[in-house]
């Protein structure tokens, strides 16, 4: 490996790391620059000077996403040095070498610029992905030309300086707090870093006399440390912003939810757990424990009935994760016989509630709190859920009188045992492609698995069509072919160019003469070779044959020749023959990572990450000693569950380790 490509995955392998590791970060970028400074100690020292100068201090433009650094001037590469007039005497052949040559390095730097230009913009649009792939391409053109980066000092000097520019930009960035991803919103108890103890005295009273007449199934209270958290809420302009959309996102979900708490027992007021948890987002993952969905379950296989495999995540699928969430809740209960306690082992885990009422002998939430036997993390998040609770059952006491939910989310579902790609299903129902990814969350591929069954979720009204339709396409041809109701002006021609086919095979297909005129509203199944559903959730792929180039790729498939460039990190317009290249625009699939925000969870580890590192497996061990009463004694039977419950997920953890897929799970949450 070069020492010039080892210096760039270097760079790539930190340019992307997220702000919270801005230290470390520097840190590297210093070692990095001594590195290069060594490499290249004589290129010209004032480049890098200049380099910083012109970088500036980012502001945010109007309409800007917030927290990008929009309006960075950004660095600029610079530009080609011409070679000296002045060259010593050699012979014909050796001046066409170097003219060919410094042809061939005009034209290189040239594509870099091209490059690293289209990543500023996208960098000032928000375009966060895109900037991230542009700056890539101009990193791996420079890598990938076959021409002595290293040694020529023209190359040299430039690649220096696009590491430089490049640099400066993830700099700002980080400063601004999103790098180079985009930002999910943090949920409300992360982001309250404003909350202060004691709270207003008058606060307290009011919420007090309010509570005479708040109707609730859940035990509310109120003291100093749940005032704190009201006035957090209702005065602070951030606190009331998060749990505005929070609340607001929650209308998605609130009907199901609450079906489901009902069947289980569990307090309706409950429903504001999501609150603390992801604020009502169902695809947040904690990128420091790997919990993961509306509800932060741990990936384990197999606990709370949740089924997790290469295709799909049902972590991520609201009704089943919030059926779990249901039964792992009265779990907790029936295990602690109080729902605050039941709240702080969701939290922290059941082993460590288990072992602070063990240890001090009191099996009450608040004397855990007073007596500090509890992590900081948790002793905000019980109050701070009560606290959600008042607010949200109190609207116009506190600013929310306007608040409009957001319409709930209603689907058919049909389930499927036979893969079938997401585009595909978009067409036969009519839906955009966006519209079909969101209401199947759990989904990690642009496929339905074809070994096991999986409930697909479908427009509203849409179940028959879809089934009609997808008759006609074979069901081994349902992970490529496509299908199209034809609209008026159209011709085969024409749908063939825009879905990649063949007008002969479309012809053929359907049992159309393929010279014969096609009427509007008429119905097509579409043939499309070589497209395939990849294991990357992103991408759709085609297999080049001998004779391809990036021209006739591109033109196969409508794309531009820069997109495919950029997709597939090339340099050149040549390919080798059976190369699997990304041919479609990235549709996301795979779930946000969230970072807990400093404050409420900043620096304790959340409840799936804390319980899993003392031996508490979150949410899947009932804890050390069963079930707590107001005497803090345990019950034999509930310490039996917990046993049966780790022997289940440790079976279930070795089982994933083994297999690659797992049958589709039916039945509701492990008891």
């Amino acid at each position: 490996m070069s020492t010039a490509f080892a210096m760039g995955m270097r760079l790539r392998s930190t340019l992307w790391l997220r702000a919270k590791e801005w230290d470390k970060i520097l840190d590297r970028y210093n070692e990095r620059a001594r590195m290069v400074s060594g490499m290249r100690r004589w290129a010209v020292a004032s480049a890098c000077v200049s380099l910083i100068l012109l970088a500036g201090c980012p502001q945010r433009q109007a309409g800007q996403p917030a927290g990008i650094a929009a309006n960075a001037t950004a660095p600029a590469i610079a530009a080609p040095v011409p070679v000296a007039a002045a060259v010593p005497a050699m012979t014909q052949q050796q001046a066409n070498d170097l003219a060919a040559k410094t042809q061939k390095a005009q034209q290189l730097l040239q594509q870099v610029e091209g490059a690293y230009s289209s990543g500023v913009a996208n960098y000032r649009g928000g375009r966060l992905e895109a900037a991230r792939a542009d700056f890539d391409m101009a990193v791996d053109l420079m890598l990938t030309s076959g021409m002595d980066v290293k040694n020529d000092p023209q190359l040299s000097d430039e690649f220096d300086h696009l590491l430089n520019a490049i640099n400066a930009l993830e700099m700002s960035a980080l400063k601004q707090g999103t790098g180079f991803s985009a930002p999910i919103e943090a949920a409300p108890l992360d982001a309250a870093d404003e909350v202060t103890f004691p709270a207003n005295a008058a606060l307290t009273a009011k919420v007090e006399e309010e509570l005479k007449t708040t109707q609730s199934d859940f035990p509310l209270v109120v003291n100093d440390y749940v005032a704190g958290f009201i006035n957090y809420f209702s005065n602070s302009k951030a606190g009331h912003a998060s749990l505005l959309r929070s609340l607001e996102r929650a209308g998605k979900y609130k009907e199901m939810i609450s079906k489901d708490l009902r069947d289980e027992g569990v307090p309706q007021d409950l429903i504001y757990l999501a609150v603390a948890e992801s604020g009502f987002q169902p695809r947040v993952v904690n990128a420091q424990s790997g919990a993961g969905g509306m509800w932060q379950f741990m990936p384990f296989q197999g606990v709370y009935g949740l089924t997790r495999n290469g295709y799909y995540d049902e972590r991520f699928d609201p009704e089943k994760s919030s059926i779990a969430y249901a039964k792992y809740m009265k779990m907790l209960y029936n295990q602690f016989g109080d729902w605050y306690l039941a709240m702080a082992a969701y939290n922290w885990g059941p082993g460590n509630v288990q072992r602070a009422v063990m240890r001090t002998g009191y099996a009450d939430f608040w004397e855990l709190y007073r007596r500090n036997a509890l992590p900081q993390a948790t002793k905000n998040y019980v109050p701070g859920i009560i606290a959600a609770i008042i607010v949200a059952k109190n609207p116009q006491q506190y600013g929310l009188e306007d608040m409009v939910p957001d319409a709930p989310v209603v689907s058919d579902t049909v389930t499927v045992d036979y893969a079938v790609d997401l585009r595909l299903v978009a067409d036969v129902t009519g839906a955009s492609l966006p519209e079909i990814v969101a209401l199947n969350p759990s989904l990690l591929r642009m496929s339905t698995p074809g070994e096991m069954g999986f409930d697909l979720h479908l427009p509203v009204g849409m179940l028959e069509v879809y089934r009609k339709r997808i008759e006609k396409i074979p069901e081994d041809k349902r992970g490529s072919w496509r299908f199209h109701v034809v609209r008026a002006g159209e011709s085969l021609d024409s749908i063939a160019s825009s879905l990649h086919g063949r007008p002969s095979e479309i012809a053929a297909a359907n049992g159309l003469d393929a010279n014969a005129p096609i009427d509007a509203g008429e119905e097509l199944v579409v043939p499309v070779v070589n497209i395939v559903a990849t294991q990357h959730p992103l991408h759709s792929t085609y297999t080049t044959r001998a004779g391809d180039t990036l021209v006739t790729v591109a033109d196969r498939f409508n794309v531009s020749v820069e997109d495919l460039r950029r997709w597939n990190h090339l340099s050149s317009s040549r390919i080798k023959p059976h190369r699997t290249l990304a041919v479609a625009e990235p549709v996301r699939l795979a779930p946000t990572t969230h970072v807990r925000a400093k404050g409420a969870h900043g620096k304790t580890r959340s409840h799936a990450e804390a319980s899993t590192k003392t031996g508490s497996s979150a949410h899947g061990e009932a804890g050390a000693k069963g079930k707590v009463g107001a005497k803090g004694k345990a019950s034999a039977d509930a310490k039996s569950a917990v046993s049966a419950a780790k022997s289940t997920a440790k079976r279930s953890s070795q089982s994933t380790e083994k297999k690659k897929t797992v049958a589709a799970k039916k039945h509701g949450a492990s008891k």
